[in-house]
């Protein structure tokens, strides 16, 4: 059997213009490992070290009944718990909620049931804290962010003017997808999904 590939199957899920657009998002799957702190640094880190080896672990079961899939990109949920800009706190008081999207078929069951022996194989205790989480986010706005991650405050500003010119408001939290590998890829080059559900 061919094994799925998530960013084939959901593609317009996956890919975004250079330019602000209006998209449509039903209800997905996710493995999701909620912290505090800044982005890259050790806590932000250990929660993607924990997410990765559960999320294998799952595709390995699913591989073994005929139903492997490809482990697809790596997603972050953004906030700040004030009303102040998310630029202007610390960012180590930046909040996030990390996600790696699963295949319709698999089921909060199977993770559970998976969850004992990745952690007792991997020795990594936080992947108790992995959730099974359905979300749903609708009518989005979202664009392609081209370069590193400090520049994009203006490809955020590109996507608020969107907002405003086309009568919408914000409707839930800012949305990364990390198409690219910063290990392996140049700054200038990365490609990040920068998305936010409106109404």
């Amino acid at each position: 059997m061919a094994k799925l590939d998530l960013l084939k199957e959901y593609k317009n899920y996956y890919s975004a213009g250079k330019k602000p657009e209006i998209q449509e998002f039903g209800e997905a799957v996710y493995l999701t490992i909620e912290g505090q702190g800044e982005p890259g640094g050790d806590i932000f880190t250990k929660k993607v070290e924990a997410l990765y080896p559960l999320a294998y672990g799952i595709k390995k079961i699913f591989k073994e009944k005929g139903n492997d899939f490809g482990v697809p990109k790596l997603e972050g949920l953004w906030w700040v718990e004030s009303s102040k800009p998310a630029l202007e706190i610390p960012r180590s008081e930046w909040c996030w909620k990390l996600l790696i999207r699963m295949p319709d078929f698999v089921t909060k069951e199977a993770v559970e049931s998976v969850k004992p022996e990745v952690a007792k194989k991997k020795k990594i205790d936080l992947i108790q804290e992995v959730s099974f989480e359905k979300i749903t986010e609708g009518k989005c706005v979202q664009i392609m962010h081209i370069g590193p991650y400090t520049t994009e405050p203006a490809t955020i500003e590109m996507l608020m003017e969107f907002i405003e010119e086309n009568g919408l408001s914000i409707n839930g939290l800012h949305h990364e997808i990390y198409i690219s590998d910063p290990r392996k890829t140049e700054a200038s080059r990365m490609k990040t999904i920068i998305r936010y559900p409106v109404k």
